[in-house]
């Protein structure tokens, strides 16, 4: 029996980290020459890291969740779901609500809400390939190690 390991393709991979690369190019540009008040400034930048680490800390809940419930076991506490669920949906209110009432030209806030809803969307994505290497990376140590084994087994 031949063991399937499904790898994203060079291309994929490139496209991913370089959409991110992008959303992370705009997201600079765009706060780093936000008018306006210094702590304007500060608040969307720590929402924004707030938004980028929550989210990937979801994707990865997800991906835990759904992977232990394929297996038949439970890995989270109910208090970690509502932790994780939780800080992405406050992150994202909290950086929607100081985008929305921040006092600078609309076309600049609208700039400003799609680069960051960019940056989100690319991150689950990013969170996603890096996983999926990792688990073939994981797969194929396993399958090394068992024909290692019965390399050893057949001597």
């Amino acid at each position: 029996m031949q063991t399937l390991i499904h790898r994203d393709s060079k291309p994929w991979q490139v496209q991913v980290w370089a959409s991110f690369l992008i959303a992370v190019f705009l997201c600079a540009v765009g706060l780093s020459y936000l008018p306006g008040k210094d702590l304007d400034r500060a608040f969307m930048v720590m929402g924004y890291f707030f938004c980028l680490s929550a989210a990937f800390v979801l994707a990865k809940y997800v991906r835990d969740q759904e992977q232990s419930r394929a297996e038949g076991r439970l890995v989270d506490t109910p208090m970690f779901k509502l932790v994780v669920w939780g800080g992405f949906f406050l992150a994202m209110s909290l950086t929607g609500w100081g985008l929305w009432r921040m006092e600078v030209n609309e076309t600049y806030k609208a700039f400003l809400g799609v680069s960051w809803l960019y940056l989100i969307t690319c991150s689950f994505t990013l969170a996603k390939t890096l996983r999926d290497r990792h688990e073939a990376d994981l797969s194929e140590a396993r399958l090394a190690g068992r024909a290692s084994r019965s390399n050893i087994a057949s001597e």
